[in-house]
């Protein structure tokens, strides 16, 4: 059993929140060990402290891993260093814009904050840099519901962080 067969596996499983994008492309899953006893060692962080979706993504590990026979696993939550919108690969960032969720318009390095300017968001259903922000809190902690001016459509965006 090697590492890269488990990553391989462990590429089907996807955010129960935002069920397109999988854990590997939310930049979630961290590490996976295989101890001197066989024993798989999976190590993830959360996108938010006390995110609530982090049982079931556990859940959903050890299922795919059983699946492909694999019953001695356990899944360890990893919490520094903290996990960064940065960490979303490209793949991902295409697969939230295509589900209709924003991405995140900066890095958490940009420190445009500092000048006031709020960043440019894209409408996912149009792609208009038209939009604007209703509230700060979304359907989940991690995004804010924005709106376009020009389709009008709302929408979650992903915040930076």
């Amino acid at each position: 059993m090697k590492k890269e067969q488990i990553y391989r596996i462990l590429a089907e499983v996807t955010d129960p929140e935002i069920p397109v994008i999988t854990i590997s492309e939310l930049g979630i899953l961290k590490d996976i060990e295989i101890d001197h006893s066989g024993k798989i060692i999976v190590s993830i962080t959360p996108t938010y402290n006390g995110c609530p979706a982090m049982d079931m993504i556990s859940v959903n590990i050890k299922s795919v891993l059983e699946e492909y026979g694999f019953y001695n696993a356990e899944v360890v939550l990893v919490m520094e260093p903290v996990w960064t919108t940065d960490w979303i690969t490209e793949e991902g960032r295409k697969k939230l814009l295509d589900y209709g969720i924003s991405p995140p318009a900066e890095r958490s390095t940009d420190s445009t904050f500092l000048s006031g300017k709020a960043p440019v968001v894209i409408c996912p259903q149009c792609k208009s840099e038209k939009t604007e922000m209703i509230s700060r809190f979304g359907s989940t902690a991690c995004k804010s519901l924005y709106k376009c001016t020009d389709c009008l459509e709302p929408f979650d965006y992903f915040k930076c962080h």
